[in-house]
């Protein structure tokens, strides 16, 4: 167990970070700030005044035993979580929670030193998927993860989790050097392909008086599986072109297909530029900047499995296949073949202090879009390869920001925390025809959608400690919101309209009750209420459906989730036991679901809407074990829900039925042995079972393109420690060769190696 003793400015700053942010690192007294503090490398789940249940990974448990260039996948063990992460690179990687699927990115905070990392601009698994790649793994001192909105300090995207990610600064010269390689076999279909990723990236640091500096710098290459295929219906006249290939399947609601293709194959190319300065300005303040620079260029090919009688490529036409017809639009494969750009700005700039019994913290936050478009192919293959006709997409001008204010008072057995928020959030998209779609110049507007949303809050929770066996945390957050801005626009068919600004103020009560009855025992019970505003893109993002275009719903409510716990923990720091009862009713979820556009109509389309009420309960269970013999470790997790929408008005055919993605049970094993001081050898199991896609649960086939089925992946790394400077490491990712689909084709077995130096 690693014990470091932090100098005084770092002692005010882990002092503030526990007082506003609640932690198991408290101790049963507020720590005096005069003195040094002691902290472990590993932390208690829960803590005396900690109002969430918690999880935790240090940096030294994520290099023993996670296989895996990005940060992200340092939470895939942790109890109930789910990052989904499709390949290396990929920028489309949400969290998924307890309570909400993979498609709820923003019922989940993520952040890194308290600056925003979490993209919430909108409610997704592509755009607005957390910002990652904005911390380097070789920087991270731990993440920890807060379970439930039971905190004040944090807004009602915390519904589901609350990621921190501490980072630390060096105290003298330090550096890395780190490159590994990463190979994926993936067979499926007609699709045999090996895919190699590569990658390379160095830090250096130093500490200069009273001046601190990071900085980082990373490449990423990889080739990714496929992350669509291209499917076809049979239809009932016979097809004109003799064609042959494919193969015959069902899609996620049973209805007989033609397999004709894959598309998505992705190769990316990203570079990663970090620099964290922080200057120590008196004993009691410290400022700190960190600025971060992402670039991704991501082209896309696809592959067809048919060929005509002559032995040519077939991608598109009125098709005849096996006796059967089929209609096959140029769109089925040229959508999968794209260009990405990209090029995201990222600032933040903090001062932490310290004055007598006060500890205080200002955090401003600035992310931007600067160059973001989306080039795509609109003319059938193989022609369109080389150019034609397409689309432009640009979120240039996408982004938002942040300001936290928080300060905390320690005194007479209370920790009374105060803080103000605000935060800006700007959608600007275009859509533009092309005559070119790989090189041509943006031509006339197609689509277009713009809009912006504010948030300005006030806080206040105080930890009180009632007697030696009991601390009641009470606290509420008073949340100003508006919306503005908004518009749409469409060339074809006409469609333009600005819509009205919207505002309303929401509270929100917490409190948390802890009783300690013994030694080694903890039992907390938690109540908090939240509210998710709706997010810019699901007020404004503009959508086609067919002969008409709308927004989804301007006036979207927000959605409320009254959440409890009751959880009871038995053990210390290394080891424990921990059984969490949780329950949560959602009031006006906002989901994607099928209803009319136009009141009176027959006609169906999905978008989101206001649910009117879903409810979640489960049971998880959480067991960390370390030195349970000799240089054995054991940890694991189990999770078993049960979700339910309960009233439905718009699309009463989802009531009673399971809201989308989110299994009825997740369980995580983990164990490690250490043979020899230098050696680590882990073996862990990720499981869950399947889940829907749709509202009503009409996809009963989880196994196939688009469908949510269940996995059970077996993971495997070796970690050799050469000597205090270099360090190797091999791993197997997906052992068994589990082919799975959540919606998209996920990785097969994986080798990857990796090789770092230290100074």
């Amino acid at each position: 167990m690693m014990i470091f003793r932090p100098r005084a400015p770092q002692r005010r700053v882990i002092a503030l970070a526990l007082a506003t942010l609640p932690s198991p690192l408290l101790a049963t007294e507020a720590p005096d700030p005069g003195r040094d503090i002691v902290v472990t490398a590993q932390k208690q789940a829960n803590s005396e005044q900690s109002p969430a249940t918690t999880a935790s990974v240090t940096a030294a448990q994520i290099d023993t035993v996670i296989n895996g260039p990005g940060i992200e996948d340092a939470l895939k063990y942790l109890p109930s979580l789910l990052v989904r992460k499709r390949n290396i690179g990929d920028q489309q990687a949400p969290l998924a929670t307890r309570t909400s699927g993979v498609g709820a990115s923003a019922r989940s905070l993520i952040y890194a030193d308290g600056a925003l990392l979490s993209a919430l601009i909108g409610n997704n698994n592509s755009s607005a998927s957390p910002r990652w790649a904005l911390v380097s793994p070789q920087e991270v001192d731990r993440i920890d993860v807060l379970y439930g909105p039971f905190s004040a300090a944090y807004p009602g995207n915390s519904i589901g989790a609350v990621v921190n990610i501490t980072t630390r600064l060096p105290d003298k010269l330090e550096g890395t050097v780190t490159s590994s390689v990463n190979v994926q076999t993936f067979d499926q279909y007609a699709t045999a392909k090996t895919l190699p990723g590569y990658e390379i990236g160095g830090t250096i640091g130093d500490r200069f008086g009273p001046l601190a500096f990071f900085a980082s710098a990373r490449h990423v290459t990889n080739d990714s599986q496929p992350l669509a295929y291209t499917t076809a219906t049979r239809v009932t006249a016979p097809g004109a072109t003799q064609t042959t290939g494919g193969f015959d399947d069902f899609n996620r609601t049973d209805t007989p297909i033609r397999v004709l293709g894959a598309g998505g194959f992705e190769h990316q190319g990203q570079d990663f530029f970090k620099v964290k300065a922080a200057l120590d300005v008196t004993s009691a303040i410290r400022l700190t900047y960190v600025g971060g620079l992402f670039l991704n260029q991501t082209e896309s090919s696809a592959e067809t499995y048919l060929s005509s009688a002559a032995g040519a490529p077939v991608y598109a036409g009125n098709l005849a296949i096996g006796g059967f017809g089929y209609a096959v639009p140029a769109s089925s494969f040229a959508n999968n073949v794209y260009r990405t750009d990209q090029r995201h700005w990222s600032h933040s700039l903090s001062a932490t202090g310290s004055t007598g019994p006060v500890d205080w913290q200002v955090i401003g936050t600035l992310f931007d879009f600067a160059k973001d478009s989306q080039r795509i192919a609109g003319t059938a293959l193989p022609g369109a390869l080389s150019g034609g006709a397409g689309t432009i997409t640009r979120l240039d001008g996408t982004g938002w920001s942040t300001v936290d204010a928080k300060a905390a008072w320690h005194g007479g057995g209370h920790i009374l925390s105060v803080g103000y928020h605000h935060d800006r959030y700007t959608l600007a998209s275009n859509r533009y025809a092309t005559s070119d779609w790989r090189t041509g110049q943006p031509g006339a507007l197609t689509l277009a959608a713009a809009g912006r949303t504010q948030t300005d809050a006030l806080w206040v929770q105080d930890a009180w400690t009632i007697a030696e066996p009991l601390t009641l945390t009470i606290g509420g957050r008073q949340e100003w919101w508006r919306a503005s801005n908004g518009s749409n626009f469409s060339a074809s068919p006409a469609f333009l309209v600005n819509q009205p600004s919207r505002s309303t103020p929401r509270f929100s009560p917490k409190a948390s009750l802890r009783w300690a009855p013994a030694v080694n025992w903890a039992i907390t019970a938690s109540f908090g209420a939240a509210y998710r505003f709706p997010t810019v893109t699901e007020l404004y993002q503009a959508i086609t459906t067919g002969p008409s275009i709308t927004s989804p719903n301007p006036t979207l409510r927000p959605e409320r989730a009254l959440s409890e716990e009751l959880a009871a923990q038995y053990g210390g720091q290394a080891n424990y036991v921990r059984l969490s009862l949780f329950s949560e009713a959602l009031s006006d979820a906002l989901l994607s679901q099928s209803a009319p556009l136009v009141p009176g109509s027959t006609t169906l389309y999905s978008y989101v809407q206001n649910v009117d009420r879903v409810r979640t309960r489960g049971i998880e269970l959480a067991v960390v074990q370390t030195n349970l013999l000799s240089g054995f470790d054991l940890s694991g997790s189990l999770t078993l829900i049960d979700p339910r929408i309960t009233a439905d008005t718009a699309f009463p055919d989802a009531i009673g039925k399971r809201p989308p993605q989110l299994p009825l049970r997740k369980a995580t094993i983990v164990a490690t042995w250490h043979p020899a001081r230098v050696v680590a050898l882990t073996a862990a199991v990720r499981f869950a079972t399947r889940s829907f896609g749709t509202i009503n649960n009409v996809d009963s086939n989880p196994n196939t393109y688009q469908g949510f089925g269940g996995y059970a992946v077996v993971d495997l790394r070796a970690v050799f420690r050469v000597n205090p400077q270099w360090q190797m490491a091999f791993g197997v990712d997906n052992v068994g060769n589990d082919k799975y689909f959540l919606f998209h084709p996920f990785p097969q077995r994986s080798f990857s190696a990796e090789l770092t130096y230290r100074l």
